[in-house]
């Protein structure tokens, strides 16, 4: 009897990924080979430091950057998976790349610029899956937690936006799909989240807690749309999210996460499903600070259907009330779905996984090819003819905001277009006031905005007077305005309507602000598609 104890403590300890971060103290290091040692865990979950991990973001601790970051990762792989017993699952989010958490490694176009290919070119994105999936391998890494198969609809999200392909259901669901296969080709689980649906939402899970209030029939109609398809296309897993859908829930709102009635009912019975579930981050605020005691969220994620617990901060205490709580045939059947997708990856044969390079100059042609078919106009009046006349008028200017005027796009624009350069990098080192009275001599602008963050809070960290000086400009002169950044931009921009010119390039990447000057330069009609309503003032 005591044997089987023991075994099946150390099946349940395979339903743990603690998070582990790249750039961490040896004793933390140490610690975990520790948790590795002694309670048999399953995988682990990476993260750049601990000041980048999600939730402790509003105590604004500084990141540290590191340039050794991605020769850390590969040897803490070996050292930890030497800890293990049972070859470990290292899982990672790297939506777009590994750059997601590590520095100077391969970065990808976010999934809203993806949105932005036409369906015909879906094999683009069935190329990033295969390229990321590559270069997780090259570290040691199985297991990337994502795409997200979220439509994002609300553009108040805070937090999925520029994440999601967009608020197209079946393009949400192909683009997902084309992804999770690019990664299986070469043998990486994918994993499709955040169930039932993060795109409606208005609030960061990472913070509180989101309410969904769609029906069941709504929800199947739009959210789950593209998680049926995943279904269909036999997903390796599915993360549940930290959300409240009292509709599926009897009316209450506990975190799906946490729901039976939401993950064995809808997801299992309904849906079908037999995959792996994995929870959100059990650190998140929605949920981490539900339970006074250690190890009763880590009971009550299990109980209502998680497999995998990630980022479950109580392993001891949480394997404890597993062991006290649930049935052999519920372990059992947990074990059985973590240790296939273990066989699938191939590291329960003794495969090491390490193999292959990170191919830098691959992701810069497939950048490329993904910037000649994403760029989007919505604003076009012969700009590139009217650029020329003003140059020859001496009418014409550039106007750089955010960066300043050595950017690839003027480079581009100066082999035939050459005219007075302005930038605006930051309030410390550039004169709104000044630029002003300078411009005031042009009739013609060519303004290329380098949204400086992703996410939309604090207008995207545009300054007031940015956008000051933005609203005089497109009520007096003729502006051609490129935005390198989130098209959930646009709305902030006032007077945009009056622009002569408005494209959206989405990244900022070299070979988007190139193919942005090269398309301008030659007039080439652009084949994006906006994946997102907006309205422009």
């Amino acid at each position: 009897m005591k044997m089987t104890a023991q075994a099946l403590k150390q099946k349940v300890g395979q339903f743990f990924f603690p998070a582990v971060f790249i750039n961490d103290t040896e004793e933390n290091i140490q610690e975990t080979e520790r948790l590795i040692k002694e309670h048999n865990i399953g995988g682990l979950t990476f993260f750049h430091s601990r000041a980048s991990a999600a939730t402790n973001y509003e105590s604004k601790k500084k990141i540290v950057f590191n340039d050794d970051s991605y020769q850390k990762i590969k040897d803490l792989i070996v050292r930890y998976q030497k800890a293990a017993s049972t070859p470990l699952l290292i899982s990672i989010d790297a939506e777009w790349g590994l750059a997601m958490r590590i520095e100077k490694t391969p970065q990808y176009p976010y999934a809203i610029t993806l949105g932005a290919l036409p369906e015909n070119k879906s094999a683009l994105v069935y190329e990033v899956g295969k390229q990321i999936g590559l270069d997780l391998k090259a570290a040691g890494i199985h297991y990337n937690l994502s795409p997200l198969a979220d439509i994002n609809n609300n553009p108040n999200n805070p937090v999925i936006g520029y994440r999601s392909f967009g608020e197209n259901k079946e393009k949400v669901a192909n683009f997902s799909i084309e992804y999770l296969k690019g990664m299986s080709e070469v043998g990486v689980l994918g994993c499709l989240k955040h169930f039932p649906g993060h795109g409606n939402t208005n609030v960061d899970s990472h913070l509180g807690l989101p309410v969904l209030n769609e029906t069941l029939e709504e929800l199947l109609e739009n959210e789950l749309y593209p998680f049926i398809k995943g279904i269909e296309n036999n997903v390796d897993s599915i993360m549940i999210g930290h959300l409240a859908v009292p509709s599926l829930n009897d009316g209450k709102n506990t975190s799906a996460t946490l729901s039976k009635p939401i993950i064995e009912n809808l997801l299992r019975k309904q849906l079908g499903y037999e995959g792996l579930v994995i929870s959100d981050a059990l650190n998140m605020h929605s949920v981490s600070k539900l339970y006074k005691t250690k190890g009763q969220l880590e009971w009550e994620a299990f109980n209502a259907g998680n497999d995998v617990l990630c980022f479950a901060e109580n392993v001891p205490q949480g394997i404890e009330a597993i062991l006290e709580n649930a049935t052999p045939e519920r372990i059992e059947e947990s074990f059985n779905r973590i240790m296939k997708a273990k066989e699938k990856v191939g590291i329960l044969s003794g495969d090491t996984f390490t193999s292959g390079e990170l191919d830098f100059e691959k992701t810069a042609a497939l950048n490329l090819e993904i910037a000649q078919n994403s760029i989007t106009k919505i604003i076009d009046n012969s700009n590139t003819e009217l650029s020329f006349q003003a140059q020859k008028d001496n009418q014409l200017a550039k106007l750089s905001l955010y960066k300043g005027v050595g950017n690839t796009f003027f480079e581009t624009l100066n082999s035939k277009l050459e005219s007075p350069e302005f930038a605006f990098e930051s309030l410390e080192n550039s004169n709104v006031e000044s630029l002003k009275n300078e411009l005031q001599n042009f009739e013609t602008i060519i303004i290329s905005l380098f949204v400086p963050k992703a996410k939309p809070m604090n207008n995207f960290e545009i300054d007031n007077e940015v956008l000051e000086l933005l609203s005089k400009l497109l009520q007096s002169k003729k502006c051609i305005v490129y935005v390198f950044g989130n098209p959930y931009v646009l709305p902030i921009i006032p007077y945009l309507t009056k622009a002569s010119g408005l494209i959206q390039v989405y990244q900022d990447f070299n070979e988007f602000q190139k193919n942005a000057g090269i398309q301008f330069l030659e007039n080439i009609p652009c084949k994006g598609i906006l994946p997102v309503n907006i309205d422009i003032q």
